[in-house]
């Protein structure tokens, strides 16, 4: 235990004696960047697959939808096991065996013959995989950085960009040339850099400091599995506050991802101009994501709440702009702001996460968020597949994604003290935490922990 410089009386667990800001924190970032790339990068691509899987299977738009849908809230779901899991084994072990799982998924994906194969190779076996990678790596890249810590997650989660670049026109390169079967096998054999990647998550202290099987025996079961998933954020107002953004946000956020190839093929774009839309995005998302990291980093808007909201409302307009491009020129620059935009809320989303639980809740704190949001990523894409079948275009499915977008920006204004310029007191928040599994924790009573944390968030400095 360590004692907070700014409150001496308080004591802090001494969980990360010293945060590098750098070091092997970079390579850290490098498996951050790696995994994304395969992740997402791989996730903002499937509209190359949804316009084959349409006219192979020959359902509706709303149907297909469900597939990459199903994957994206099995990635959000089931989170916090990845988050249990690092608690219990480091993220290291995790991650590899999350990457074999999702070249898996990939691979089964690659011999369906019906819709349904596709939802549970894809959706449940993939969207397993891609879940149990992300939480830690993320986790992990705030814990190696501190005062460049947005910055150093922006550069991670860029690699979702950067591969967006590449796959788009390559995805569609491969369907040509071996079909959507020969595609997705070569993909499958991709997602094994995946272990790579996770052969880079060095700990930044002996994990077994937080593992539970050094935890007493008699500490009881649901006192060791409440604390594992951090199931006392559930009682944590801005916490849950926070979470309903996200609710918001991803109802619309992932709709151009699955959309705006089909969208850009309805309006005259052949098959390569519309990838090319695709990869313009996500270059600009790249950009988005690290400009956006730097910028809040600089501080320019007092609290990284504040940046988020900002890029919150942007990504909400720009879809709603999404309809007006009508032809290849049109598109181009409607589909490079919406890049940028959709690019700069990623890093901000998990750095501002650090102002409403402090570092010590981070990794169950994500896993958490994730679940519960992918209520939104379950319904956003299908809600905009029905919406494009009952009108016959894209038009009402982007301006109603970026509505929610716009809903999410407005239940930020909620979070305690917002239109303060201050920083929340993360000193303070940090008396909340507890060694994952501690034996005092009891799920049925409040601790005096727990009430720290629900006063950490009416303070600032």
């Amino acid at each position: 235990m360590v004692t907070s410089e700014k409150n001496p009386d308080a004591m802090v667990p001494d969980i990360h004696p010293s945060v590098p800001d750098g070091g092997w924190g970079w390579m850290v970032v490098l498996a951050g960047f790696m995994q994304t790339a395969l992740v997402f990068g791989v996730i903002r691509s499937f509209g190359v697959f949804f316009v084959e899987f349409v006219a192979y299977f020959g359902e509706t738009s709303s149907a297909v939808s469900w597939v990459i849908s199903a994957g994206v809230a099995i990635l959000q779901f089931a989170s916090p096991m990845g988050s249990a899991l690092s608690s219990r084994y480091g993220a290291r072990p995790v991650v590899m065996a999350a990457g074999s799982l999702a070249s898996l998924g990939l691979l089964l994906a690659s011999f369906s013959t019906s819709l349904t194969h596709l939802y549970l190779s894809i959706g449940l076996v993939a969207g397993l995989g891609w879940a149990l990678v992300f939480t830690p790596s993320m986790a992990a890249v705030a814990h190696y950085f501190e005062k460049r810590r947005t910055l150093a997650t922006g550069l991670a989660v860029s690699g979702a960009g950067v591969s967006s670049l590449a796959f788009s026109p390559i995805f569609q390169y491969l369907v040509g040339l071996y079909g959507w079967q020969g595609a997705l096998l070569l993909l499958s054999g991709m997602s094994l850099n995946l272990l790579a990647a996770g052969a880079l998550l060095r700990p930044l202290v002996s994990e077994g400091d937080q593992s539970t099987s050094e935890k007493s025996t008699n500490s009881h079961w649901l006192g060791t599995l409440a604390s594992l998933f951090a199931l006392e954020l559930l009682h944590h107002g801005p916490f849950m506050r926070y979470v309903l953004v996200f609710v918001l946000v991803d109802t619309g956020y992932f709709v151009p991802y699955a959309h705006l190839v089909a969208h850009a093929r309805e309006v005259g774009c052949d098959e390569y101009e519309a990838a090319f839309i695709m990869s313009a995005a996500a270059v600009a998302d790249m950009f988005g994501r690290v400009f956006a990291g730097w910028l809040a980093d600089s501080r320019v808007f007092g609290r990284l709440v504040h940046s988020l909201t900002l890029w919150t409302i942007l990504t909400g307009f720009s879809l709603t702009l999404l309809p007006l491009g009508h032809s290849f020129s049109s598109l181009m620059p409607l589909g490079i702001g919406y890049g940028v935009f959709a690019g700069a809320l990623v890093p901000l989303q998990f750095a501002s996460l650090v102002e409403i639980v402090g570092t010590g809740y981070l990794l169950g704190a994500i896993g958490l968020m994730h679940m519960l949001e992918s209520v939104g990523a379950l319904l956003g894409t299908p809600l905009s597949g029905w919406l494009r079948d009952m009108t016959g275009n894209y038009t009402v499915s982007f301006i109603t994604s970026g509505v929610f977008l716009l809903a999410g920006a407005l239940v930020l204004f909620t979070l305690p003290n917002y239109f303060s310029c201050s920083k929340p007191l993360e000193t303070r928040t940090r008396r909340a935490m507890q060694p994952q599994g501690q034996e005092t924790f009891a799920l049925t009573r409040i601790t005096d922990q727990k009430r720290d944390l629900f006063q950490a968030e009416k303070e600032t400095c």
